[in-house]
């Protein structure tokens, strides 16, 4: 079972990704469904979504697009109807019509489409399908969305008498309007409409004379306005019949509901169906943003991220105009721990947000910016501890609050864990937190969890630095101009440029001289042996840039001379062949002209023919022997490409052959181990660290490394340097 915290998706600004992620849903439960989305509790599952948000997108490479699947939010509507007895009013029928018919268009195309899109076809196929809805209620609602003429045989009748009363409504005013305009006892405007009433505009010195019922008047009162006598009856029956015609609408309304009652469980259905389809197509817009993929799940535990961006932070940049600075990481069994150094401001803590935010958006089946030859690896747990972590509420110091969320990680981190942790240690004494810190990053270590950690602790570097699964890295920073590079760099531990980036911020180079003068000179050394380490491989790193451009050029330059070379070489032996096939053509005239000369003096056509057959045959023949030495060179080229092939091989196999028998040997041939005394120079076997041997005590010996002293077994060191001052014997 996966479970991440909330406290770990809030470190990671994982809510803002969904605030981002929600503006791209169509619809309402959609949007709400985008806002509550968190990592997949089962693995199963977060597979499957994987899938489904991985075929969502391949579809933009096919012809045939998937359906629109935008709805109106239908749950007021379905509550009202498990209500036995309600009637919905007409706009609930539309929405239901609308959402059934959107549905049934998914399931048909995932059907058509099976082999395109097995998994969501094979989502869309848990929704039930069926027609009767929407055949049931378009024999009532027509596409505007109003009730049909016919939608019972009542109702048609009714309606065709409203029509036919308008009609005599409209005949009957109309003789009224030409009576009393020829009588002269009307305004210039004739007539107008109150209440859904056609009436005359009569002035008021002649509304005596107009026969009919006043239904109002202009603010003026210069005009009144009167229904003329002819019309009454009509209106009157034109009311009962509207009248009824609201009866059997509410009655048609009414069977309706009962009709569709059944299916409010299937509404629901495809409520939730549209919904999830709308949040899948929400992460693929949203990733167009980054330009997002799913990288590959890998069969070992491992985070591979090439080219890995934080995701907020690229959006930002890319409306901004800004550059964003990709990072490549990497987390195995090999690699199981990655220490990041270096100066604050340099990036630190974003590459450490990077690693999480990108594990939970993919654990959460979202497309994440990263190289396609990414592969990831699915995680039960993800603790954080980052930023700011005092608590105010439980009046807990930060140390206090990293020590408590410490035991939690301890207690809760195993092998299918990622942590990661800023600022490691930090808030207390600097040797006995670093002690501390070393000792909690050793327990992690022992439980096989994965995870970044970022720290200025000199004691961390020094520990990465001895133990193989343990990796220093540092963010690159430029030396002469001392700005941060933002490039993540394995392998190495980074200075933190406290007294150079103090210099170049104005503090007087005698307070920072007075500052260095406290610290240990051991510690001192240490900061400044990564600084010029660094400094090194920046420069190296340009001088192979140049040599490898130089080379590439040079490579670049013999291409083309040999390619130049080739044309001539071709050219030369297509001119030879000429000039070959020429001079036979020549050689074999010279002799037809000699025959011709022949036959010309002596008229002998049998000698004739006969020397033409002689010279034909003689051809033939050469013809014949040429073949025979092409095809002979040709095979003798083919044996000396397998011998060489066969050389080559026998070559490899010998190498690796030596390569073994030596390793072999090394391995036999055991090497004596010197003896160590007090003041000699050790270091832990296999181990990079160098310090003095001050003392043995209680069978261990305390090594001296300038910045901390550490006690190990003097079986575990070996003679780097020996005093020969007073030693004093293990």
């Amino acid at each position: 079972m996966i479970k991440i915290k909330q406290k770990s998706l809030q470190d990671l600004e994982f809510d803002q990704v969904k605030e981002q992620l929600s503006e791209f849903c169509v619809t309402d439960i959609g949007l709400q469904k985008a806002l509550s989305l968190k990592p997949y509790e089962k693995k199963s599952r977060l597979l499957n979504e994987i899938e489904l948000t991985k075929e969502y997108k391949s579809s933009e490479f096919e012809e045939k697009p998937i359906p629109n699947h935008g709805f109106e939010a239908i749950t007021e509507e379905v509550k009202l109807l498990q209500i036995e007895g309600s009637k919905l009013e007409l706009v609930a029928f539309r929405k239901f019509l609308n959402i059934s018919e959107t549905t049934n268009n998914h399931l048909l195309f995932f059907k058509k489409y099976q082999p395109l899109y097995p998994r969501l076809y094979q989502k869309s196929s848990e929704v039930e399908y069926t027609e009767a809805v929407v055949v049931k209620i378009k024999s009532v609602v027509n596409r505007f969305g109003e009730i049909r003429d016919d939608a019972s045989p009542q109702l048609q009748s009714i309606r065709r008498q409203i029509n036919q009363i308008k009609g005599r409504l409209n005949s009957s005013f109309a003789k009224a309007l030409a009576k009393y305009n020829s009588y002269g006892y009307l305004s210039d405007i004739k007539e107008s409409v109150v209440d859904n009433y056609r009436v005359l505009a009569v002035p008021a010195m002649h509304k005596r004379k107009v026969k009919g019922s006043t239904l109002g008047s202009s603010k003026s009162g210069n005009i009144v306005y009167i229904q003329p006598e002819e019309t009454h009856e009509a209106e009157r029956d034109l009311s009962h019949l509207i009248h009824e015609e609201k009866e059997e609408i509410n009655k048609i309304l009414k069977e309706l509901t009962e009709f569709v009652r059944p299916f409010s469980e299937l509404f629901l259905d495809y409520q939730n169906y549209l919904s999830a389809i709308d949040v899948i197509a929400a992460k693929i817009k949203y990733a167009e943003l980054y330009d997002g993929l799913l990288p590959k799940l890998s069969e070992t535990k491992e985070i591979y991220l090439k080219d890995a961006y934080h995701p907020l932070l690229l959006i930002n940049h890319n409306k901004n105009n800004k550059k964003t600075y990709p990072q490549d990481i990497s987390l195995n069994e090999k690699q199981q721990i990655i220490v990041i150094s270096g100066p604050n401001a340099g990036g630190k803590s974003i590459t450490l947000k990077t690693v999480g935010l990108l594990q939970v958006m993919y654990q959460s089946a979202m497309p994440i910016p990263v190289h396609e030859f990414s592969r990831m690896s699915i995680f039960d747990k993800v603790l954080t501890d980052i930023g700011d972590n005092q608590s105010i509420e439980n009046h807990l110091s930060t140390y206090s609050y990293r020590l408590k969320n410490m035991r939690k990680f301890i207690k809760a981190c195993n092998a299918k864990t990622l942590f990661l942790i800023d600022e490691f240690g930090t808030g207390t004494d600097p040797e006995l937190g670093g002690a501390l810190a070393e000792t909690f990053l050793e327990v992690f270590h022992e439980k096989g969890a994965y995870g970044i950690i970022t720290t200025h602790y000199a004691n961390l570097k020094t520990m990465a630095n001895e133990n193989s699964a343990i990796v220093n890295a540092n963010m690159m920073f430029d030396n002469n101009s001392l700005e941060p590079i933002f490039k993540l760099k394995l392998g190495e531990a980074g200075s933190s440029f406290t007294f150079e980036v103090a210099q170049k911020n104005g503090i007087p180079y005698s307070l920072i001289n007075r500052s260095k003068k406290k610290v240990e000179r051991g510690k001192l050394r240490f900061d400044k042996s990564i600084a010029k380490l660094q400094q090194e491989r920046s420069q190296l790193s340009k001088t192979k840039n140049k040599l490898q451009e130089a080379a590439s050029q040079a490579d670049e330059e013999q291409k083309k001379l040999d390619e130049k070379n080739t044309r001539i070489q071709e050219k030369l032996e297509s001119y030879q062949e000429l000039y070959d096939a020429n001079q036979r053509l020549i050689n074999i005239g010279e002799k037809v002209n000699s025959l011709s000369k022949q036959y010309f003096n002596n008229k002998n056509r049998k000698q004739l023919i006969g020397n033409l057959l002689k010279l034909v045959e003689k051809e033939n023949s050469k013809r014949i022997k040429l073949s025979q030495q092409e095809e002979k060179r040709k095979k003798q080229a083919e044996r000396k490409i397998q011998k060489e092939v066969e050389k080559k091989v026998e070559n490899i196999r010998t190498k690796k052959k030596k390569e073994k028998e030596k390793a072999k040997k090394e391995n036999n041939q055991e090497k004596p181990k010197a003896e160590i005394y007090v003041g000699d120079s050790v270091r832990i076997i296999n181990g990079r660290a160098v310090g003095t041997l001050d003392k043995f005590e209680k069978n261990k010996a305390i090594v001296n490394y300038g910045a901390f002293t550490t006690s190990v077994s003097p079986e575990e060191l070996e003679l780097v340097k020996r005093n020969n001052h007073g030693n004093t014997k293990k």
